[in-house]
C-alpha cells in the first residue's frame, strides 16, 4: 500500500513491498548507512562486532521477507529510491530501553507495541534538502497509525543547537522536521536532543504545511 505525500513527486510505500534493490541503492556501500543497515538498535551492544557489515544487511533482508508491517519505509521520487526511514513498535529496539536519549521518555514501558518508535533516516546526498526526510516522517506517522500505534516517538537532533552539524549526522531527524509532521517536543534530556511524540489517543494528527 502506497501513501502519496504532499512533497512532489515523492511518495512513501513499505519497505517490504518494495524491491530490497532499492533499499540497498538508498543504504550504498559507503558510509554508515552501509555499516549498520538500521540493526543498530537491534543488537546488544557485546554482539554488534561480531556480526560484520554482510550480516547487518542479511539481518535487514530477512526482516523485510518476514511476516508483519516491516521495517520501515522507502521514498521514491518517481522510480527513483531515494531515502529510508525506520519505524517500528519500540519493543523491536532492545538498545533503546539502554539509551538515555530515550530514557527520557513519559512512555516508560519498552515492552508497550502501542508505542512505536522512528529511529533513523537515510537520504543519499545527492537527494537532500528536497523534503525527503520530512515525507518519510509523515508517512512513518500514517504507517503505524494504520498498524496500531497509540503514540509515535522519535529522538531529534535540535541543529539550532548544534551549528554547523554535518548532514550526515542527522540520521534521527531534526526537531523541525518532526514537529512540521505533527509531532510535539515531551523531554529535552540533551541542549541538542529532544524526545519527539505523536499521541493519537488524544486526537494528534499530522500537520499538513
Amino acid at each position: 500500500m502506497s501513501e502519496q505525500t504532499d512533497a512532489p513527486r515523492l511518495r512513501i510505500v513499505p519497505a517490504n513491498e518494495a524491491p530490497f534493490a532499492d533499499v540497498e541503492a538508498v543504504f550504498g556501500t559507503r558510509g554508515d548507512p552501509a555499516h549498520c543497515w538500521c540493526q543498530w538498535y537491534k543488537i546488544p551492544g557485546k554482539d554488534w562486532r561480531a556480526v560484520g557489515d554482510e550480516g547487518l544487511h542479511d539481518r535487514l533482508a530477512a526482516q523485510l521477507a518476514a511476516p508483519g508491517a516491516g521495517p520501515g519505509l522507502l521514498a521514491y521520487d518517481g522510480e527513483t529510491p531515494v531515502g529510508w526511514c525506520a519505524v517500528e513498535p519500540r519493543g523491536a529496539y532492545p538498545r533503546l530501553s539502554n539509551s538515555t536519549i530515550a530514557a527520557a521518555t513519559p512512555d516508560a514501558d519498552f515492552d508497550d507495541d502501542a508505542v512505536w518508535a522512528v529511529t533513523c533516516f537515510v537520504v543519499p546526498r545527492a537527494h537532500r534538502k528536497r523534503g525527503v526526510g520530512r515525507a518519510l516522517a509523515e508517512g512513518a506517522v500514517d504507517f503505524a497509525r494504520r498498524h496500531g500505534a497509540r503514540v509515535v516517538e522519535a529522538y531529534a537532533i535540535d541543529h539550532l543547537a548544534r551549528p554547523g552539524i554535518p548532514a550526515a549526522d542527522l540520521f534521527h531527524g531534526t526537531v523541525t522536521m518532526f514537529l512540521s509532521a505533527g509531532f510535539t517536543e515531551v523531554a529535552r534530556p540533551k541542549a541538542d536532543r529532544a524526545v519527539m511524540q505523536l499521541r493519537f489517543d488524544d486526537g494528534a494528527a499530522p500537520r499538513r504545511e
